[in-house]
C-alpha cells in the first residue's frame, strides 16, 4: 500500500502503514491481547496460547498497524484496526460482526442496483485497539489517514463494524444508548439487527427521560468519534461475554461522512 509511511510532528514520531508479514501480524495479536485481555478483562477460554488474541478471520484482513518508530521492534506497534474487505468476507464465510449483527439490510442496500452499475464495497472495521500512553488525537488520526487511503484504494462505500462500550452490563449504559437510538439510528433500509437473544434494545429509556451531559460522558471516546464523522448506529446492543463489552453496530456510508473530517483525511492521504 504505497504512501503509508508518513510520521507527524509529535513528540512521539507516529507512522501508519499496513502488516506486511507473519512478524508483523504477532505484534498486531500482542498489542489486542494486552488490550482486550490484560487491560479489559476479556476471558482467555477461547484465547490461543502465547498472549495472543487471534481468530480465523485475521488471515482474511488487512491490519493497519500505527507504529512508534522510536519504541524496541518488538514493542513498536502501538495502535491497530483490522480491515475486512467485502469481496474477500463473501468467498470466506462472511464478516465477523454477522456474528452478532443480522447485516443483510445493510448488504442488500450497498448491492449494485443493475449489473452495470460499478462496483463499490463494503468494509468491516474491527479489533481496534491503542496502548494507554497512545490515546490521543495524534493516534487517532494516524490511524484514520490510514483508513481513508484504504477506502479510496479499494473503492468502499460504506464502512461498518462494532464498536464497545466497556462491561457486560447494558443497564449502565441505558442513557447512552438511548441517546444513539434517538438521535443516531441508521435508515430502515440499511440497518442491521442485533440477533434475537444475544442483546438488547437501544431504545432502554424515552426521549427526554434521561440526562443529556450523562449520556454523553458515557459514550467511549471512539463512538464519539464515529459520530463526528457522520456514523448512523444499528438497532440493539450485543452483550459479548467473553470480552467483557456491550457491543454497538457503526454504519458509515463514505459519502456521507462528515466534509471536515473527509477533507482533512484525504488531504492527508
Amino acid at each position: 500500500m504505497t504512501g503509508l509511511n508518513r510520521t507527524n510532528t509529535a513528540p512521539r514520531r507516529l507512522s501508519v502503514r499496513l502488516a506486511q508479514d507473519k512478524r508483523d501480524l504477532e505484534a498486531v495479536q500482542r498489542l489486542r491481547w494486552l488490550v482486550f485481555f490484560e487491560e479489559m478483562g476479556a476471558s482467555a477460554e477461547t484465547a490461543a496460547s502465547a498472549c495472543l488474541d487471534r481468530d480465523e478471520f485475521d488471515d482474511l484482513c488487512d491490519h493497519l498497524l500505527v507504529i512508534d518508530e522510536d519504541r524496541p521492534a518488538d514493542e513498536a506497534v502501538v495502535g491497530t484496526y483490522r480491515l475486512l474487505r467485502e469481496s474477500i468476507a463473501r468467498k470466506h464465510g462472511g464478516f465477523y460482526s454477522a456474528g452478532e449483527f443480522d447485516l443483510s439490510p445493510l448488504m442488500a442496500a450497498s448491492a449494485p442496483l443493475t449489473p452495470e452499475d460499478e462496483p463499490r464495497e463494503l468494509l468491516e472495521l474491527g479489533r481496534s485497539c491503542v496502548l494507554p500512553p497512545y490515546r490521543t488525537s495524534a493516534t487517532i488520526s494516524m490511524l484514520w489517514r490510514g483508513i481513508f487511503e484504504y477506502i479510496a484504494s479499494h473503492r468502499i462505500s460504506v464502512m461498518f463494524g462494532c464498536a464497545s462500550f466497556p462491561g457486560s452490563d447494558p443497564d449502565v449504559y441505558s442513557p447512552a444508548l438511548s441517546y444513539l437510538y434517538h438521535n443516531h439510528l441508521a435508515l430502515p433500509e440499511a440497518r442491521p439487527v442485533v440477533h434475537a437473544g444475544k442483546g438488547v434494545s437501544l431504545n432502554r429509556l424515552p426521549q427526554g427521560g434521561y440526562d443529556l451531559r450523562q449520556a454523553l460522558f458515557q459514550l467511549p471516546p471512539l463512538v464519539k468519534g464515529y459520530i463526528r464523522v457522520g456514523a448512523k448506529f444499528g438497532d440493539g446492543a450485543y452483550i459479548d461475554h467473553q470480552f467483557n463489552t456491550v457491543d454497538v453496530c457503526v454504519v458509515m456510508p463514505v459519502e456521507l461522512i462528515s466534509d471536515r473530517y473527509a477533507a482533512r483525511f484525504s488531504v492527508a492521504a
